[in-house]
């Protein structure tokens, strides 16, 4: 049941105590990665929230990554946020509901809650649908002043200029792989059919200047870092003045794009030449009716080869992502598959099973035809089959999915492939033997980040200030995105 806005009162005199929360499913909880260590890079949305709390509003901020921490039995605080993938729902609305027995308001936001917000508002007192840059310090005065709304829909005019830096120093940077994280835009221009951003966000991109996306890496001194856009390269123009000004830095960086860049001989040189040293992309199947079905008609297999040569050519990397589980996989796609990125050449081969997140395309076309088997939103992660796949039995499906990875990472495998990479040898040797540890056990551990080599961190420049804000990031959602790297 919904609290209506009287009944949380005015804080009075002190100030406000909020916590700012990212849940994990029972696999992610509070565990590092392979070595022991988490192989996860810093998530951009807690510190991004707490960025946006407004100058005039007291606030004291405890922000908890359930990644690499235990939240509390009890928290002494007024309001609880908590942003939610589709895969950690569950648990948010447990936390949520055992937040709210304690008297404590609760505020549900992210991808899970704008693809299906009535799914999550029975199970908080308020939720945020959409991009939050301007509804989350506008729910937080609400909140100071005893009136908070039920419901908060992101602003028609967003706008993404002149928002404060994310606030990284607000959680240890030594519990990640790395906190040099940044973004510089949001959506895709692109509509796939099982792609989350389109049915959540819509095809419009969005942009920050790309001045402020350079002085935000500049005062926080990173070498190498990672960008979280979903498609770096969706805006040609814009891509293209964002390397501009990536080249003084002298920056290693990582992030995603689309096959096309390797057909832009600019863009792409471009790209190397501002310290593009690897790229995750959703290559998807090597079957072009898959991929026309997907409405990815735009990648190719014919034309996955030389898009692997052409990016080692300007020593770029490839971690080249697959699903399996489309109407045209038969029993022989994993093999095949698992083959086709060796011999290809693929620097880091991926394999996920497609899943079908509530509204996107998939999701309604497989709801139509009966062939959704759970709403259990926790299996919805990538590796567990939550759909009646058309050619192939779950079990085919979840099985053949891990035999692709162990066929990909075989030591005849991984050899094959490693004397082909840019990367530095060190950095690809521990890569493989990381995923083909990952490979052998599936069930324990979370799909880790590419690993990328310690970030280097300069020191700040003498007199710049600290970054005091931050900014809310939507690409936090899917496990294959969120990792490169959803990009959650």
């Amino acid at each position: 049941m919904i609290r209506n806005e009287t009944e949380f009162p005015p804080a009075g005199g002190r100030g406000l105590r909020v916590a700012l929360i990212s849940p994990k499913g029972p696999l992610y909880r509070h565990r590092g990665g392979i070595f022991r260590r988490s192989l996860r890079y810093q998530p951009l949305t807690l510190t991004t929230l707490a960025a946006l709390v407004p100058r005039e509003l007291d606030v004291e901020l405890t922000l908890i990554d359930e990644g690499i921490a235990d939240v509390p039995e009890r928290l002494e605080v007024d309001l609880v946020g908590l942003t939610v993938i589709t895969g950690t729902a569950p648990r948010a609305y447990e936390l949520s509901e055992r937040f709210r027995s304690h008297g404590i308001a609760t505020v549900l936001g992210g991808p899970h809650v704008t693809l299906i917000p009535e799914d999550a508002q029975p199970h908080a007192d308020a939720i945020v649908v959409g991009y939050a840059e301007d509804t989350w310090p506008r729910l937080l005065r609400d909140f100071a002043a005893g009136a908070m709304k039920a419901r908060y829909d992101q602003s028609p005019d967003l706008d993404m200029a002149n928002r404060p830096f994310a606030r990284r120093e607000l959680l240890p940077r030594r519990r990640y792989l790395t906190n040099n994280v940044f973004e510089a835009t949001r959506g895709c221009v692109h509509n796939c059919d099982f792609c989350v951003v389109p049915a959540a966000w819509g095809r419009k991109p969005y942009q920050k200047p790309v001045e402020d996306v350079a002085e935000d890496i500049r005062r926080h001194g990173a070498r190498k870092l990672i960008f979280v856009d979903l498609n770096l390269i969706a805006d040609r123009d814009y891509a293209r003045r964002l390397f501009l000004e990536l080249i003084p830095l002298r920056v290693q960086w990582y992030g995603l794009a689309t096959v096309l860049l390797a057909d832009d001989a600019e863009l792409l040189e471009l790209a190397a030449k501002s310290g593009c040293r690897g790229l995750l992309m959703g290559l998807e199947s090597i079957s072009p009716e898959n991929l026309r079905a997907s409405r990815k008609g735009f990648n190719s297999p014919d034309h996955f080869v030389r898009v692997v040569e052409r990016l080692h050519a300007h020593g770029i990397a490839l971690q080249g992502c697959f699903v399996f589980g489309l109407d045209g996989d038969g029993p022989d796609v994993f093999r095949k598959t698992a083959q086709f990125a060796v011999d290809a050449k693929i620097d880091l081969p991926r394999f996920a099973i497609v899943t079908p997140f509530p509204n996107t395309g998939l999701y309604k076309r497989l709801l139509s035809e009966g062939r959704i088997l759970t709403h259990d939103w926790e299996l919805y992660d990538g590796q567990h089959v939550v759909f009646q796949p058309r050619r192939l039995s779950v079990q085919e499906l979840q099985g053949g999915t891990e035999a692709a990875w162990k066929h990909a990472y075989s030591m005849r495998s991984i050899a094959g492939r490693l004397r082909h990479s840019p990367a530095p040898w060190g950095v690809r040797l521990a890569t493989n033997l990381g995923y083909r540890f990952y490979a052998h056990h599936l069930s324990r551990f979370y799909n880790c980040d590419w690993i990328i080599g310690r970030a280097g961190q300069r020191p700040m420049e003498p007199g710049a200030p600290a970054p005091v804000a931050l900014t809310v990031s939507g690409a936090e959602f899917s496990n294959r995105k969120a990792s490169v790297a959803n990009l959650p």
